[in-house]
């Protein structure tokens, strides 16, 4: 078993009281240590670390989707056949009358998920209503999403997680993840240890009607994962990485929000961004999930990125140090956080590939990009996250990307690209390797084609090629043999 860190304890010190003062908190107990971050070395630039591969689905690559426009989708997600999706539902939302549930709309989305050949997990969440008691503080959507609660009677919920899984194990669901984003107030309404409790009740439950089942955590917010990867650098001594980490993390994202991502550019500034109440409470509740992943009750990380590419190394370096060995990381949210965003359609789908190359590469199992298409009714009024299909399900260049993306993966085997000067991914199935590669640099880097092989920019029909310049634009290639074969041309 692993000894406490001094590093761990620090953090929990530093948010108690901020916590307190939001949600009631008594404070969390030391955490244990998975490494020691002053002695982790660095990722190579554009280098992916890896992490626990193993299980999963048949292909890495998939996609979560707004299910009332299902019917415009079809076509596009037939395409992601092997992949997986996740589906969130609430207590509050199928037993709206106490003693009363209706599993009927959660059926419809097992029962198409499964005819799409898509495995399904799904996200469990109370909500505020006659389980909790009170009023919600936060409504948000047509949907008229609330905030979870604390139920009142932790038996009652005990009962409703294990009918759940009961009922949906038959449909192939294997994963149950507990709330979402609970670092954020309009998600959830508790406290950290609230949080804890209530994970150790549902993971109880779900193993007891499913022991074959897997309890998932609630996936911190993007930004929370940001804050995490830099507090960490800068408790290890690690000051201008930790700054340069804010600033490439970041990029997109400084001034959105106030204060609470400002502009850095010193260790000190840094420091007292860490320091607001709100990225107090965004470290304590990512210290409490990798509790219940060191303590076992967490059995699957879930990740959520919605950031610049250049980000995903120093993040693939904190989730390599800060996950127990043994336990994989999915990616059930994978965006591109851009508002107002000026960038052509091609170079967005570019840093689409970037983004979910380098995080298969790295040994993230599955990534789920979302949303499929965005809502042009969304409350934003803008395309602040983008999508891979127009509103009505056609294909964008990013869809088409994502498409030969998953046809190189399915069945292959993952192996991340570092060579050469490019950096990517590669796939590797009956003696025939596709990868998905660019310049780190930007430089161009010319290979020689022949003996077969065929290159096109991805999403594109490969075509044989007598020499083939790869810059910063993401190529498609593929030919006989192991991956350094085809890049030693």
């Amino acid at each position: 078993m692993r000894g406490a860190t001094r590093i761990r304890a620090a953090l929990l010190a530093a948010v108690t009281a901020a916590t307190v003062a939001l949600a009631g908190c008594t404070g969390d107990e030391k955490l244990p240590a998975r490494s020691d971050p002053s002695t982790a070395a660095p990722a190579e630039t554009g280098a992916a670390p890896s992490l626990t591969a193993g299980g999963g689905t048949a292909n890495p690559f998939g996609a979560h989707w707004d299910w009332s426009r299902y019917q415009q989708f079809t076509p596009y997600l037939r395409k992601l056949a092997g992949s997986a999706t996740y589906h969130e539902l609430s207590w509050c939302d199928i037993e709206r009358t106490k003693g009363r549930p209706n599993w009927s709309s959660v059926d419809q989305v097992a029962a198409r998920s499964r005819d799409l050949g898509i495995t399904l997990s799904l996200k469990i969440r109370i909500g505020v209503c006659w389980a909790t008691g009170g009023a919600p503080a936060y409504t948000r959507g047509q949907a008229n999403k609330t905030e979870s609660a604390m139920p009142r009677d932790m038996g009652a919920y005990r009962a409703f997680v294990r009918t759940l899984v009961q009922r949906y194990a038959g449909y192939g669901v294997r994963q149950y993840a507990i709330e979402n984003e609970v670092n954020a107030p309009q998600y959830w309404a508790g406290s950290p240890d609230d949080y804890v409790r209530l994970v150790r009740a549902a993971a109880e439950a779900i193993h007891a009607a499913d022991p074959r089942a897997q309890v998932v955590d609630s996936g911190i917010s993007s930004v929370a994962y940001g804050f995490g990867v830099v507090d960490r650098l800068l408790r290890a001594g690690r000051g201008a990485e930790a700054v340069a980490a804010y600033k490439a993390y970041f990029a997109r994202r400084i001034g959105t929000r106030g204060q609470k991502i400002p502009a850095v550019n010193t260790v000190a500034q840094l420091r007292t961004a860490l320091g607001n109440e709100t990225n107090a409470r965004n470290l304590a509740f990512l210290a409490a999930t990798e509790r219940l992943l060191d303590d076992k009750v967490v059995q699957l990380r879930q990740l959520h990125f919605y950031e610049h590419f250049s980000a995903v190394p120093a993040l693939l370096e904190y989730l390599r140090a800060q996950t127990p060995a043994g336990v994989p990381v999915e990616a059930w949210e994978v965006g591109q956080f851009w508002r107002d965003g000026d960038g052509d359609a091609a170079s967005r789908a570019g840093e689409m590939v970037k983004v979910m190359a380098q995080l298969v590469a790295g040994g993230v199992r599955q990534a789920m990009w979302l949303p499929l298409a965005y809502n042009p009714a969304n409350r934003a009024g803008s395309e602040v996250r983008y999508g891979l299909l127009e509103p009505d399900g056609r294909e964008r260049a990013a869809g088409r990307m994502l498409a030969s993306l998953v046809v190189a993966a399915r069945g292959a085997t993952v192996t991340p690209v570092a060579d050469r000067g490019l950096v990517g991914v590669a796939f590797t199935r009956d003696g025939t390797s596709t990868l998905a590669v660019w310049s780190v640099s930007g430089a161009p880097v010319t290979l020689r084609g022949g003996s077969g092989l065929r290159a096109a920019p991805a999403g594109e029909s490969l075509k044989a090629t007598a020499t083939v310049t790869i810059s910063d634009t993401p190529v498609l290639l593929t030919g006989s043999g192991d991956p350094s074969q085809l890049l030693r041309r």
